[in-house]
């Protein structure tokens, strides 16, 4: 009876295990509702193509910044050899990134124009020859700051040191060579002229110790005031007359008034 009893309950109680339910519609979740990078697509023959993972990169922005402090913590760094890297690296970008440069000329220069100047003799020599390939590579796009660096290069025009003035005069001369082509420029835009390279002008005719220190310097000097009065004429003897004695008798020497 006990026996019996027992199979009698067992019975009452359902199995354990219940069937598992499918979905009504059998179909899996739509890809449509996934991200793109994660849909999968499947061949003629059902066989299922998986897209490679996407490679992470740093956003433009992100890494033309870090670019950008790197270069300014090597130019401004305490160490010379540092310093030296700085001005390689200005190049490099220059040659390869030209774009990045001249977006940010104006402060990137106000780095370098440090350099021009350096204490360390290495630096201030590599500054200069670099700067004459840096005129050669981004050009018109060096305007804005193009008074600033002939500024700079005149501060080593009068070095002791052969090789610091050699240098400057190469970079002056390649300043003063690109500052030239205004000729072909007047006849277009005379306000950039008029804004970009009478100031040099005005610059190097202050510089009293220019005609004595190199012959060079003041072929290079001259050539430059032989093509401003090409192109303007009459208006460049007026806009001398604003300047100071010395700068009207420096260009009235070397134009022959």
């Amino acid at each position: 009876m006990k026996k019996k009893g027992m199979e009698e309950q067992k019975g009452e109680h359902p199995s354990v295990k219940s069937p598992v339910k499918k979905r009504s519609d059998g179909s899996k979740k739509p890809q449509a509702t996934l991200p793109s990078s994660q849909r999968v697509k499947s061949t003629s023959d059902g066989r299922l193509l998986h897209r490679p993972k996407a490679q992470v990169t740093l956003p433009p922005a992100r890494d033309e910044t870090e670019t950008l402090q790197n270069l300014y913590d090597l130019l401004e760094a305490k160490g010379f050899e540092a310093r030296l890297e700085g001005v390689a690296l200005l190049l490099e970008l220059c040659k390869n990134s030209p774009k990045l440069v001249t977006t940010h000329i104006v402060q990137i220069f106000d780095y370098f124009l440090l350099r021009i100047c350096d204490t360390h003799k290495k630096v201030k020599q590599m500054a200069l020859d670099v700067l004459a390939e840096i005129i050669a590579i981004l050009e018109d796009a060096l305007n804005p700051v193009m008074v600033l660096l002939v500024e700079g290069i005149l501060k080593n025009l009068n070095s002791k040191d052969a090789g610091v003035h050699a240098t400057a005069v190469n970079a002056l001369e390649a300043s003063i060579a690109h500052l030239v082509l205004v000729e072909g420029v007047y006849g277009r835009s005379p306000e950039v002229v008029q804004r970009y390279a009478l100031p040099v002008l005005w610059s190097l005719l202050e510089n009293k110790a220019l005609p004595v220190r190199s012959a060079n310097v003041r072929t290079v000097v001259a050539r430059l005031a032989s093509a401003l009065h090409e192109v303007m004429g009459t208006q460049l003897q007026k806009r001398a007359a604003s300047q100071p004695p010395h700068v009207r008798k420096n260009l009235s020497s070397i134009l022959g008034w």
